[in-house]
């Protein structure tokens, strides 16, 4: 006869056993996963939209057992609203001078072990120690350019080489402008003689009725998209950044880009590591992987902007070299200004902005 105290107690070690057999096997399983999601750190990126060869990033994702998040954005003000609201922590940013200045003054990025960035050295002097960066301690420059207008030379006489171009009446409904507050206002105020930094609210004004003027005549504002209209010859002339008309000038052998006489804006897009990074080590190692030749040389066929890196522009084929969207000529660079933070005086900016809008 079984002895039902016995039986009971039988029942409950085996029980028992199974219970801690199965903790054990849940625990091992448990640590696998979780170390294996540990060791996969995951750097976070933020740049311009079409501003990167993307193979790059899956060739540092696999070298470096890591997982790259890439976002993309049009516009500095953009990004900025991106990086304050705080909704996204990012480890690594490219984005324009003037936003970095206002990025550096308020504390939003950190400063970089340039230990971690050996091809550092390859950045040309030119592009170092600028007002947005002067001691260089912030920032590593990404690409470099201009401001101008490309044109198809079938349908537009630019003999006249000035921002006048994007303000004619004959080519009604066929101008493309950017949807960009900084770079549109710029072309109005180097029109009317005055700086594309100024805080004058009365030169502000002019430009702002300028550019009211022109909005009849305006196709679209458009951040990206503009060269390919172009190319289709669906518009007369855009104003764009100076690689975004090498590009579009090798598809149709009709479009030529003119920096106007009255002067430009010269802009530097530059690498930073945001304050609140939880891996500045694995940036600085990813700023040092764009910084090699081979890297710097496949992002210039990849985006068609002009390069800081010293070794890579001795490798640029000739026909790039001779195109001066590509290699801007001194006498331009001479009569060009580099957008500054405007501080607290953005908000006249973005006041008339929101007005010629709303037109």
């Amino acid at each position: 006869m079984i002895n039902p105290k016995k039986y009971i107690e039988v029942r409950y070690r085996m029980k028992r056993k199974l219970i801690l057999t199965f903790l054990v096997l849940s625990l091992i399983i448990l640590a696998a996963t979780g170390c294996s999601s540990e060791e996969k750190q995951t750097l976070s990126i933020l740049n311009y939209d079409i501003y990167i060869d993307k193979s790059l990033l899956t060739e540092f994702e696999k070298a470096n057992d890591v997982t790259i998040k890439y976002d993309t954005y049009s516009t500095p003000e953009e990004m900025y609203i991106k990086v304050k609201s705080g909704a996204s922590k990012y480890d690594l940013i490219i984005s324009s001078e003037y936003m970095i200045e206002r990025m550096i003054n308020e504390k939003l990025v950190n400063k970089l072990n340039f230990d971690n960035i050996p091809n550092y050295k390859y950045i040309g002097e030119d592009f170092k120690n600028h007002v947005y960066d002067p001691d260089n301690e912030y920032s590593v420059p990404y690409f470099w350019g201009t401001l101008g207008i490309l044109y198809n030379k079938k349908t537009v006489d630019a003999s006249s080489d000035s921002w006048a171009m994007l303000w004619d009446e004959n080519h009604a409904q066929k101008i493309i402008m950017m949807d960009s507050q900084r770079d549109s206002f710029a072309a109005a105020l180097k029109l009317l003689g005055y700086s594309i930094n100024t805080v004058d609210e009365g030169e502000l004004d002019e430009a702002k009725e300028l550019l009211i003027k022109q909005r009849p005549l305006v196709m679209a504002y458009i951040t990206d998209g503009s060269p390919a209209i172009m190319v289709t010859e669906e518009a007369d002339m855009a104003l764009v950044w100076s690689g975004e008309a090498v590009a579009a000038m090798s598809e149709n052998e009709n479009l030529d880009f003119v920096i106007p006489k009255e002067g430009s804006n010269i802009w530097i897009d530059a690498m930073v590591i945001p304050s609140t990074t939880q891996n500045q080590e694995l940036a600085e190692k990813f700023i040092n992987f764009l910084c090699s030749t081979e890297a710097t040389l496949r992002n210039i066929d990849e985006v068609w902007y002009s390069t800081v890196h010293t070794e890579a522009i001795k490798q640029v084929d000739e026909e790039l070299l001779n195109n001066p969207a590509f290699n801007i000529p001194k006498e331009d660079i001479a009569k060009m200004e580099m957008l500054r933070d405007p501080k607290e005086f953005i908000e006249l900016y973005t006041e008339r902005w929101t007005e010629l809008m709303a037109q």
